[in-house]
């Protein structure tokens, strides 16, 4: 998949798909949803990721961005072409739909061509609302848990997002394209580890002393032990 996406941010915006759906046989039910999600936040476009559900037949789990409700999209291609959707349900940010492996194709154009109609070229460009900067005693576990306790995050009420400016103290590449980090605010005691996912050119961010970061407050949970970490939606580097 990280191939695939690589090949495709190669591609001039005007080539890609407003609406992007992707299948590979070798997928799992389990993690399109967060595959779907990941390319989507890479792309900034409404992403659909298809896995083998049976013989003949796939399903496929939806992420989208403001603008686009995902369900409508889907209801308005039920409308427009009866037989390609088995089944489909979902909201305004994220649905799953089951279809045929030969409607694949031409539910991939239909859904191309309506998230066309939706979107105009700003929707198509990466924004970052944030909601300010927290402070060290902000950035605890329970804080992390309240915000994720605060309610149903969607297009309407989006999860909260934070940023600042931040002493790189550690920085590593893991896995396929990930940069795990140890961040500190300038005059801090507080160590925070951090992770980007699927970065562009990872080896680009290795060495720098300071960054700017927006982040998403979130625990980490490894071996029984919890942790506050930062899943980071942004960089940008500070000389």
């Amino acid at each position: 998949a990280m191939v695939l996406l690589s090949e495709m941010k190669k591609l001039d915006e005007h080539h890609l798909p407003a609406g992007v759906c992707l299948f590979d046989a070798n997928w799992h039910q389990g993690v399109i949803g967060i595959l779907a999600s990941r390319i989507k936040d890479q792309l900034h476009r409404p992403v659909i990721a298809f896995a083998p559900a049976g013989k003949n037949e796939i399903k496929g789990s939806a992420r989208s961005i403001p603008g686009v409700h995902i369900r409508d999209v889907l209801s308005d291609i039920a409308a427009l072409h009866p037989k390609l959707l088995s089944k489909f349900g979902g909201h305004a940010m994220a649905a799953g739909m089951s279809l045929k492996m030969h409607d694949y194709p031409p539910f991939a154009l239909a859904f191309d061509a309506l998230v066309s109609k939706r979107l105009l070229t700003l929707d198509l460009e990466q924004k970052i609302h944030s909601d300010g900067e927290l402070t060290e005693k902000e950035m605890t576990i329970e804080f992390a848990e309240l915000l994720q306790n605060a309610g149903t995050w969607g297009q309407e009420f989006p999860e909260p997002v934070f940023d600042g400016v931040f002493d790189v103290i550690q920085s590593r590449i893991v896995g396929q394209r990930h940069l795990k980090l140890v961040l500190r605010k300038p005059s801090g005691d507080l160590l925070i580890d951090a992770i980007a996912f699927y970065v562009d050119k990872p080896e680009n961010w290795l060495g720098l002393r300071h960054i700017k970061a927006a982040y998403k407050l979130d625990i980490n949970e490894f071996r029984g032990n919890r942790s506050v970490q930062f899943i980071v939606q942004y960089l940008e580097k500070i000389t």
